[in-house]
């Protein structure tokens, strides 16, 4: 099997998953190609893939536009697919925010109008290095309100690599 791991990451946690991912399907025997959809320079092609794996980071609710350009112009492409969509966000990583999070997706798929075969949120990381002011403090009072983290100093993942792979290793392994 042919898969295609597209992926676009802000702060590097997705672009982690994205290696994740693609290293999982080398593992199981398939061949993989990674390709970063955030690279201006980035060609994307969908010839000579049968699967393909999106990745992508939630960022003020949205994932990145240019990402959702990329999945808009290749509708037809990835309707030819097996598809896979993974949601990164915090929201994703706390029971009480996944509701939003699912929202977040849905959404995306309204705009680009993606019908993904499966699709799995999964929770991302705290970057203190990667916010200003108005971002840190959105984190603390409103995603991160109940939580022992302060992410004005403190670096934290919450992917949960356990459940990430299973979801890719289900969806490999039905996709073949």
């Amino acid at each position: 099997m042919q898969v295609l791991v597209l992926f676009a990451s802000i702060e590097g946690q997705t672009r982690k998953i994205a290696d994740f991912v693609d290293a999982q399907v080398r593992r199981a025997g398939h061949e993989s190609t990674l390709v970063d959809a955030s690279e201006k320079r980035a060609v994307v092609t969908f010839e000579g893939y049968d699967t393909v794996i999106l990745a992508a980071p939630v960022h003020e609710r949205r994932h990145p536009p240019n990402f959702e350009i990329v999945l808009t112009a290749s509708r037809a492409d990835l309707a030819a697919r097996r598809t896979m969509m993974i949601s990164v966000s915090l929201g994703a990583a706390f029971p009480e925010l996944r509701e939003e999070a699912q929202e977040y997706l849905e959404e995306m798929k309204m705009r680009t109008r993606l019908q993904p075969d499966a699709e799995v949120l999964v929770g991302g990381a705290v970057r203190p290095s990667s916010y200003g002011y108005y971002e840190t403090e959105v984190l603390r009072h409103a995603v991160l309100r109940n939580q022992n983290i302060d992410p004005r100093t403190q670096e934290h993942e919450f992917t949960d690599w356990d459940m990430l792979e299973d979801a890719v290793g289900s969806f490999i392994a039905t996709a073949a």
